[in-house]
């Protein structure tokens, strides 16, 4: 990611200067690029490299006498230390009277103002929503700007990590199907051109993957498909191998530089019509396209095939899992012998371990997202990550909250689990066991078809709930084959008024992760993946279940027992069971006496 490299004043005085000059009275600096990816290359990174908050979500707005930053709840205290004496306000997001970032600028811009935001980083759908909510008060937006690129002299250079082959082994379906099942979906449709620019969708389609975003394997591309023609992908030649480049165009996969995408659209005609999701295209991709050009507007076909695992893809990720299971015991055996014979641990040293012992797995490619290994307090920021300058020491007692992932060519794995490094307390146990109790309720969930993540929800909350405690991040995100940990199109989250109704369908993974986070005390997160399976047949219709995928005891030092009436704790006996059986053949000696100590009934 992008380093500050002068005070956020210095930064933000230059922006201002650059502002006046253009006549504009406010700036807004979202965290996007021109694939609107969640995690981003340091190239696009300028509103971290503004404001010096890193955090993955959040958005900077500037006026003459004002910085914002807005972020949600998973992000506060991380933004309040990093916004520390700066001139930026953190204005917290989905909070009781507190405006949000465009209902701010309705109350305190004038008409005739101008606001400024560049067209790489803003969506269809968010250009049209940001202009219908300033054209009330009279303003006007502007997207052919980038200021904050202006004034940014040391800017990182786009990435040039190779692109790499999914092989056949692992991707099993053919890029040419895949392709020729997205041409179905554009005929129907009636579509001629089909542009894609999120780059997991583009990574699966054409069976590659990349390391242009830190611990999701993808690369930076456009691709273009006709539905009667070849396909185009938009890419730096230069990271592509000459065999590489072959294989594609006998598939007809043609390839173009990565900034003639907007050249081609241009070239569109009258007769032809272009499908393009206006949440996943940037306004100034899509502005190219002619005015005569017809399009219709629907979620990339890509999105939902890519979200049903197949059969032998599901084998493979099954696999990954006992692997991945296993390296977590090797670790979590190994820092629990460390502290028992009184070594200095500290949550950069859990990292570690879990980082090594993943990486002596067969196929591992690399992290799925930064380790979050936070020790009794730190374990209550949701998103918290240890650094060199800020980081604690462990001790034998109380909670560590590891929540960490790996990319493997068979799969994609997160998972989270709380540790008991010693005495802990009757209140920690309680909320532990309340967390726990969710997630049993959800993972044994049967629901009809047709049903969503948010219908859902409320299952995991139901016991947190009833003590009149909640949490406010989501409770499932659906994840990829070796892509992205955050995968669309489903999840699991309160309902949003507006908010897309995916259904669940086999096939789809999503995350089971309630949690409890209590500032200054103790976070509690439990986590599993889980594939949702055909279950039953009823004179009610077709029911569905989840099939748990994750492999890893949880720490029922954790726990109050107690507190799990009958069918939880079978649940759980189970679930040890099935990590036992699965984890056992790939460990031996101490680590093996280690699974069983953790596996056993309660």
């Amino acid at each position: 990611m992008a380093r500050m490299s002068k005070p956020s004043s210095d930064k933000l005085s230059a922006l201002r200067q650059a502002m006046r000059a253009n006549g504009i009275a406010a700036c807004l600096v979202p965290t996007a690029d021109p694939h609107l990816s969640e995690y981003l290359p340091g190239h696009w990174a300028a509103r971290e490299w503004l404001s010096g908050f890193t955090g993955s979500a959040g958005t900077l707005l500037v006026t003459g006498d004002h910085a914002g930053l807005w972020t949600d709840s998973r992000y506060f205290s991380q933004a309040e230390q990093q916004l520390a004496g700066s001139s930026i306000t953190l204005m917290k997001q989905k909070v009781a009277h507190a405006p949000e970032h465009l209902t701010w600028l309705q109350q305190h811009l004038h008409r005739g103002d101008v606001v400024a935001v560049a067209g790489d980083s803003l969506s269809v759908a968010g250009q049209r929503q940001i202009a219908r909510l300033l054209d009330e008060v009279g303003v006007t937006l502007r997207t052919d700007l980038d200021l904050p690129a202006a004034i940014w002299a040391d800017r990182p250079a786009l990435p040039r990590a190779q692109v790499f082959e999914h092989a056949p082994d692992w991707a099993h379906t053919p890029r040419s199907d895949k392709l020729g099942r997205v041409r179905t979906a554009m005929r129907k449709l009636g579509a001629t051109h089909h542009l894609v620019s999120s780059l997991d969708d583009i990574a699966w389609l054409t069976n590659l993957r990349g390391s242009d975003v830190e611990c999701n394997p993808v690369f930076l591309a456009h691709l273009l498909v006709e539905a009667e023609g070849q396909t185009t992908l938009f890419v730096d030649r230069g990271k592509l191998s000459d065999k590489l480049v072959g294989a594609l165009a006998r598939d007809g996969i043609g390839i173009a530089d990565y900034a003639t995408v907007t050249d081609t659209l241009g070239e569109l005609g009258g007769t032809d019509v272009l499908l393009q999701d206006p949440g996943k295209v940037v306004c100034a991709v899509a502005g190219a396209v002619p005015a005569a050009v017809k399009r219709i507007e629907a979620a990339n076909p890509s999105t939902a095939m890519k979200a049903r695992k197949s059969e032998a893809e599901l084998e493979h990720i099954r696999d990954t899992m006992r692997r991945d299971g296993a390296a977590l015991v090797r670790a979590f055996r190994r820092l629990e012998e460390r502290l028992a014979a009184g070594m200095t641990q500290t949550e950069l040293d859990v990292d570690a371990l879990v980082r090594e012992e993943r990486a002596a797995q067969p196929n591992f490619i690399g992290e799925s997202f930064a380790t979050i290994a936070g020790y009794q307090a730190n374990g209550a920021l949701p998103h918290y990550r240890a650094t060199p300058e800020h980081h604690s020491a462990l001790a034998r007692k109380g909670l560590l909250l590891v929540d960490s992932g790996g990319q493997y060519l068979g799969g994609t794995t997160d998972i989270t689990r709380v540790l008991a490094l010693g005495e802990t307390t009757a209140e920690q146990r309680r909320d532990a066991t309340l967390v726990m109790k969710g997630m049993i309720a959800l993972s044994r969930a049967r629901f009809p078809k047709g049903a969503n993540g948010p219908q859902l929800d409320a299952l995991a909350r139901a016991p947190l709930w009833a003590a009149g405690m909640d949490y406010g991040h989501g409770t499932g995100h659906g994840v990829g084959y070796f892509l992205n940990v955050h995968e669309g199109p489903h999840g699991i989250r309160p309902p949003v008024a507006g908010g897309a109704l995916v259904a669940l369908e086999p096939g789809m993974i999503t995350s089971i992760e309630p949690g409890l986070y209590k500032p200054a005390r103790h976070g509690i997160r439990h986590e599993n993946l889980a594939v949702v399976v055909e279950a039953e047949q009823t004179e009610f219709g077709d029911f569905l279940a989840f099939e748990t995928l994750t492999l890893c005891p949880f720490d029922r030092r954790a726990l109050e027992p107690h507190l799990l009436n009958p069918e939880e704790r079978a649940w759980l006996d189970d679930y040890h069971a099935t990590v036992r059986a699965a984890l056992a053949p790939l460990l031996d000696d101490a680590d093996l006496a280690w699974l069983e100590r953790h596996c056993a009934p309660l």
